[in-house]
Parts: structure tokens; sequence; C-alpha cells
């Protein structure tokens, strides 16, 4: 017994070093944490449960016999986050770099099944070289297992990535998949074929760092969702995203307590839109004033900004906010903010967390850029969002929505619950000064005419009267008084039941 109880402290031991004292230094001095530190700082304090510490790898090809590490560098299991059950893995990259063998995907199909089984968020903190090669096509085997329980996990339970090293080749379709990525600047990145391959295929040079680290896929690929400085600053606002999350999607969302009246009102809401239509505002001030306590967490902030997504909470529950972006192409629907807004609206849909669409959009973005890269197509994958989206649903207008981009954001035609605008909306097919040139073109030699077209056009429409006189408004409301109208009408929609048509699954335009 003495030496089977010898036996386990040393396997504990070995499992616990890793790849060894010197690799463990390597990782620190690259300002990076170890895979169990990471755990650490992530999970509660003592709630961690380690399963498959003792498992070896199989491969006794090129001298692997000679080196097997307990774990196989990958450490799994689950704990809490604020007292709330989430699952976990952990690559280790100081054994045999975090490469992926058939046993360490395993162990990561195994917490994924649990996840799912028991209804609790997944995360998955990546730092790997890739697949090991000494393991030839089990390890490419290993990878599509682990994509398959992607696949399947999609819209069960939420499942986050947090790429902390890196993750090359086909190792990034397991995160491209999950519901949210995060990436460290400078010590992260990922790309399908490294800056090599590329120099040879294409002669083009480029860094890892400008091909596929955070920055990059932060604000032009729109693959990451945040760039953060380091790892612990990953690690805590992960904690911080999965205090907003349902646990899975028989759930809804966490209520947190809550000090922050429904009925506060914001009198600066009052003059936020300025007089001149041209003039740009910040719509996070509105943002910020409607959320319990001023708390906003954004997604994509560097991307699309012509788009802002987060969540916020009103009354202690969480609510995704949808909102265009005056500030940014003057809140114009474009390409990059279309497929930004319609994921993340599924995501919502998929998690019963009610939306709050923020409406002030001129339309869709002109131009050959946008049509011959697929703009009709993209536009659609928003609109086919909201229509399939059957959460509570609340929309405010606060100043344009003009065009088909009025009818995509979550007007009342697309099963809008609850239609608002201010005084200050505009809701119409385009501008006053656009829509006069078309009507009465054989004026257009006349300015004193056309001026006189467009005030009355604009005093015809460029308010919310009309839209309000057919029913696709439910009330015009004051500014001040947004929050505590939200807040009113998201805990009437509280126990709302609407289902689609049955189907196998839609075919959203991709």
């Amino acid at each position: 017994m003495q030496d089977i109880i010898r036996q386990l402290e040393e396997k504990r031991a070995a499992a616990e070093l890793g790849g060894g004292q010197a690799r463990i230094d390597a990782q620190h001095a690259k300002g990076k944490l170890t895979a169990r530190e990471r755990l650490q700082l992530l999970l509660d304090e003592g709630s961690f449960e380690e399963w498959d510490m003792f498992v070896e790898h199989r491969c006794h090809d090129f001298d692997m016999d000679a080196q097997r590490v307990p774990g196989d560098g990958v450490v799994t299991g689950y704990g809490t986050i604020n007292g709330r059950l989430v699952f976990v893995f952990s690559q280790d990259f100081t054994v045999f770099g975090g490469s992926l063998s058939e046993t360490h995907a395993e162990k990561i199909c195994k917490v994924m099944e649990h996840a799912m089984r028991v209804g609790a968020p997944l995360i998955g903190l990546n730092d790997s070289g890739g697949a090991r090669i000494q393991e030839g096509v089990a390890s490419l085997g290993g990878y599509a297992d682990v994509f398959q329980k992607n696949v399947l996990a999609s819209g069960v339970v939420p499942q986050l990535s947090v790429i902390m090293g890196p993750c090359a080749g086909g190792a990034v379709y397991s995160p491209a998949i999950t519901d949210f990525v995060f990436m460290v600047k400078d010590s992260s990145y990922m790309f399908l074929t490294g800056p090599e391959v590329v120099k040879t295929v294409t002669h083009e040079e480029v860094t890892a760092e400008q091909l596929g680290g955070a920055i990059t896929h932060s604000t032009r690929s729109g693959v990451a969702d945040l760039a953060l400085e380091n790892d612990v600053e990953a690690l805590l606002t992960t904690r911080r995203l999965v205090n907003f999350l349902p646990a899975n999607n028989r759930s809804k969302p966490p209520v947190w307590p809550c000090e922050d009246p429904a009925t506060r009102e914001e009198t600066s809401l009052d003059t936020l839109v300025p007089e001149d239509p041209a003039k740009p505002y910040d719509i996070k001030e509105l943002i910020l004033k409607l959320a319990d306590e001023g708390d906003f967490f954004e997604i994509q902030p560097s991307y699309a900004q012509n788009m802002v997504v987060g969540f916020i909470r009103m009354e202690g529950s969480t609510v995704g906010v949808v909102a265009n972006q005056p500030m940014v192409l003057a809140g114009c629907l474009d390409i990059g903010a279309s497929i930004k807004g319609a994921r993340f609206v599924r995501f919502c849909d998929a998690f019963n967390i009610p939306l709050l669409t923020l409406v002030d959009v001129p339309g869709f973005m002109p131009g050959t850029a946008q049509e011959y890269g697929g703009i009709i197509k993209h536009g659609a994958k928003l609109l086919y969002a909201y229509a399939e989206a059957t959460v509570p649903k609340v929309t405010v207008i606060t100043r344009k929505a003009y065009g088909g981009a009025y009818d995509v954001m979550s007007s009342k035609h697309l099963r809008g619950d609850v239609n608002f605008a201010w005084p200050s909306a505009e809701i119409a097919v385009m501008g006053p000064k656009g829509a006069v040139e078309i009507i009465f073109r054989k004026d257009a030699g006349d300015p004193a005419k056309i001026a006189a077209r467009t005030e009355e056009y604009r005093a015809k429409f460029a308010n919310p009267f009309i839209a309000g006189s057919r029913g696709f408004l439910d009330d015009v409301i004051m500014p001040r008084q947004t929050r505590a109208r939200v807040c009113r009408s998201l805990s009437m929609l509280r126990e709302k039941e609407l289902k689609n048509p049955w189907r196998k699954h839609g075919n959203i335009p991709l």
C-alpha cells in the first residue's frame, strides 16, 4: 500500500511539473503563465477538480515511448466561477509544446461531453504548437473529434476560447466554432498557414504578429472578440463575461443583486441627439446610462465600430444590446457590421438572452467594394438573425431609421415585441433631401423649390408619427424615460413564448 501511495505522489508531482522547471521558467520569461497557474486565476479558489491527470500518450514511434509525461500536455476538469459551474481545459505548452495527440484530444472531448450533459459553459485555454507530428493521422483525427464536439455543443452550452499562445493550422477551427474568442497581445496568434508558408507560396513578407496576432484578429478579420494585454487580464475578463451568461440553452440568464432602480431617469438623454441631423453622437453614452450601474461588456469593440454589441444588465438580468454607432460611418450598416450584429443576435437567441436594439441608421453602405463583397447576402444575415429570434426584443429608434436598414434593425415587421421611438426619430425610405431630389426631379434646377419640398418631406416623414399611426411603433417616449420603459417591457416579456415552424434547421445566407 505504501508503495502505491508513493507512486501516486510521484505521478502527481510529475503531472504538476509538466515539462519541467526549465520550460516553466521559459514560459514565465515570455510573460506567460503555465496551464495550471491560468486555471488557478480563472476559477474560484479551491474549486478545481482535475480529471485524467495520469493519462499518457500511446505513441511508440520516433522514440516517443521514452518521453511520457502524465497529463499529456493538457489539464482538464471542472470548477466554479463566482460559484457557477464551468468545465475547462488548459493546454500546457511546456509538454511537447502543447501539441495535440490522440489522448490529449480524448481528454478535451471528455470535458466537452460532460459540459453538454450537465449543462455548463466550456472554457478552453489554448496554447499549442498544433498537431503532434509523431502521431500522424491519429492527431488529425483527434482534432476532428474536438471539432465535432464543438459543433454539437454550439447553441447548447456557451463555449469560450482564450488564445494564450500559438494556435495554428487546423487547431484554429475549434476556437472559430466557439461563441467567444479572446486573445493576448504579443504572445498569442492564430493562422492556418504560418509566415514561412505564406512567403513560399505568395512571396509575401509578414510576421506572425501581423499575420495572426491579437490586434490583427480583433480589428481586421473579426476572428477575435477582444485583445487583452496579458494572461491575467484575459482570465479576469473571461470571469467577467461568464457572469453575464446563462449556464445552457435551457436556463435563463443569471440575475445578480442590483440597487439601481428600474425607474431611474436620465435627464441628460433629452439632449443626447443633436439638433443637426448630420451631427454625430456617441451611442455608448446611451448604453451606459441605460445599464444597471453603468456596466457594459462590449464584444468586438475594435471591429466594425459602426455597430456596437455587448451585454448589460437591467434589473439585474442580462440583456444583449445591438446599436448603430453614429460616430463611425454615420452608423451605416456595412458587411462587417452586419456579420458582427448577426452573430451576436444568434448567440443571444440561442441562450435566451433578451435583445435591446438601439437604432440610428441612415441605410446600408453604398459603393462597389460593398456590392462586390456581397453586402446583399451579408446584410441578409442580420435580417435573418432578427427574424428568426424568438427571445424578447425591444427596439428604441433614437434618430434615423431609413430604408431597408429600418426593417433589418429589429423592426415591428420582424416580430419586434415592443418598439419605441424618441421624438427625434425619423422613419422613412430615405433622407428628406435624397427623397425630394428623386420625387421632384423636374425641379432640380430650382434650389428654392427643392428646399421647400425638402422641408415639406421632413415635416411629413422626419418624425415618428406616421409609423406610430400604422402601429409600427408602440409609443413615442421621452429619452429620459428610456430605462424605465425598457425595464418595464422586459419584465412584461419575461415569460414570452414564441416558436418557429418545425424544421431541421434554416438555411441562413452564409
